[in-house]
């Protein structure tokens, strides 16, 4: 059965720690699903992953939506989030409600995510009455990292910490059911998933919020363009995907395969017509 809303914020309530990867496609999805991770995120980071973007930002609805129905037909019984793209949620409320709802519509999603603080709980509060759950993210919100002055750590100090957990207590308020939290310090991480009911879900933040979210292709060692610092690889998968990949490349041009193991057999030999 597939999880809910209902379920998911219960974990926090029961100590249960949620674990949450990212998915893009429908083999992936399958994998995960089967191996037991609590949420599928559908991230915006496929722009860079998968479609060779430099940032998040040059994402579309369309590819994200295209994306998210593969990864619902991999897992049909898991909790998918779906990424709201940048710009599918900045031009106002009514907006955001019409891509929210092509989410859970037509990519059958559970939920969306989007990013931002207080300015987004209008929007959150607009896409709850409509019927899409969703997460929020705080902290380093890639979609607007230049203006957070890039890729860096955020909450440092105790005006930002206060500014984040304010963030985070309105986005609660305006009925997010969980909250991203990303490069924060983790004894603000701490702080803010103990000020909160709705689950935590850390990536940078520590380990003491409630649950963690990676890229599949940063934690299995697929991506090696650049590696976050928080990232931990449990398997370096790039280097033997490469010598797979030369070693089929000389077997091909050397004749070797394939082999008569990896062919079939007929009723004759054929030659005769080569005579016709």
């Amino acid at each position: 059965m597939r999880r809910t809303v209902t379920e998911i914020r219960s974990m926090k309530a029961k100590g249960k720690r949620i674990t949450v990867l990212t998915a893009y496609d429908a083999s992936m999805a399958r994998l995960l699903s089967e191996c037991g991770v609590d949420i599928l995120l559908v991230g915006d980071s496929l722009g860079m992953v998968m479609l060779g973007y430099d940032s998040t930002v040059p994402v579309t609805m369309e590819e994200m939506l295209h994306h998210a129905k593969a990864v619902r037909r991999g897992a049909p019984e898991s909790f998918i989030v779906g990424d709201m793209p940048y710009g599918s949620y900045h031009t106002g409320v009514r907006d955001a409600v019409i891509n929210g709802l092509r989410f859970i519509k037509e990519a059958g999603c559970d939920a969306v995510k989007l990013e931002g603080g207080l300015a987004m709980c209008e929007t959150v509060r607009a896409l709850v009455a409509a019927g899409v759950p969703v997460m929020a993210h705080i902290g380093l919100t890639p979609q607007t990292a230049s203006q957070l002055g890039g890729y860096k750590v955020q909450g440092k100090g105790i005006e930002e910490a206060r500014r984040l957990l304010a963030e985070a207590k309105g986005l609660e308020e305006a009925g997010a059911f969980g909250i991203v939290i990303e490069c924060v310090p983790s004894k603000l991480a701490k702080v803010l998933s103990a000020s909160l009911a709705m689950p935590t879900i850390g990536i940078g933040a520590g380990v003491d919020c409630d649950g963690q979210v990676l890229v599949i292709h940063d934690m299995l060692g697929m991506f090696e363009k650049f590696t976050p610092k928080f990232v931990k690889k449990y398997a370096d998968l790039a280097p033997l995907m490469k010598a797979a990949i030369k070693q089929y490349d000389e077997e091909v041009r050397a004749g070797v395969y394939p082999g008569t193991e990896h062919g079939f057999a007929g009723e004759g030999d054929y030659l005769e017509l080569l005579s016709q």
